[in-house]
């Protein structure tokens, strides 16, 4: 593995035939969830089942919530004593229309880090997984789904619905890419209904989705990544006898 800084996101690197990113592997970009550390999902691609030129890029997000890099991160700041009383209360209706403060901003970070990449590891957006946990897997979607081009597909573990509308608006754009989508039956932070209603306005608007229902909380189990594995190698080398 190595680190670099790019797009104004420091990031690491791994997988490949040296396992630093080179080579002309397809390439799968993976962003961690709001609190987590910049290294948070460097693990699974060690864990993953795919073929060893695939290349791995694990960006940090740019705010900081303790001052210090490479500990607690956020792509947007987030209400989490709000979240905690709709959540006890049943209310998502309002807030899975939000446009949250900040998304914008990170969108654009995450659609410049994908521009250095098409360029520096020489992959078209159709060579492109594009996804994350939690915060970062509705990040993933938002710029897939406001991007002008043409993803090889996205990951969304443990994530939710945000922008409703907008999204709306954008996913007939989308239709046939494929989606892998992870949520936990008793997950305490964002409800696993609506991640189901995420995934049916996906499905009616003719994208393709494995959904990967779990008996457990805000986490990725091992037979997840399992399915995760075979859902990279099935978008990323369907061309590949």
């Amino acid at each position: 593995m190595r680190e670099k800084t790019m797009g104004g996101l420091q990031v690491r690197i791994a997988g490949g035939p040296n396992r630093t990113g080179d080579g002309d592997g397809p390439v799968v970009v993976l962003l961690h969830g709001f609190g987590a550390p910049g290294d948070d999902l460097v693990p699974l691609w060690r864990v993953l089942n795919v073929p060893e030129g695939t290349r791995f890029i694990f960006p940090a997000a740019p705010l900081s919530l303790d001052g210090g890099f490479g500990e607690s991160r956020a792509w947007w700041m987030l209400d989490m004593e709000r979240l905690a009383q709709e959540r006890a209360r049943g209310n998502w209706t309002q807030l899975v229309k939000e446009v949250p403060d900040g998304l914008s901003m990170a969108r654009q970070k995450v659609t410049d880090l994908l521009e250095i990449v098409k360029q520096e590891f020489q992959v078209t957006p159709e060579e492109i997984v594009l996804g994350g946990f939690s915060q970062g897997a509705m990040l993933a979607c938002d710029t897939v789904l406001r991007s002008n081009q043409s993803f090889a597909g996205l990951v969304m573990l443990s994530g939710s619905l945000i922008a409703k509308d907008e999204w709306a608006a954008c996913l007939p754009n989308r239709k046939g890419m494929g989606v892998f989508q992870s949520h936990g039956t008793d997950d305490p932070i964002l409800s696993p209904v609506v991640a189901q209603q995420l995934r049916d306005m996906f499905i009616a608007e003719g994208l393709f989705v494995e959904w990967h229902e779990f008996r457990g909380g805000h986490e990725i189990p091992m037979d997840v990544l399992t399915k995760l594995g075979e859902f990279i190698q099935g978008v990323l080398y369907k061309n590949i006898e």
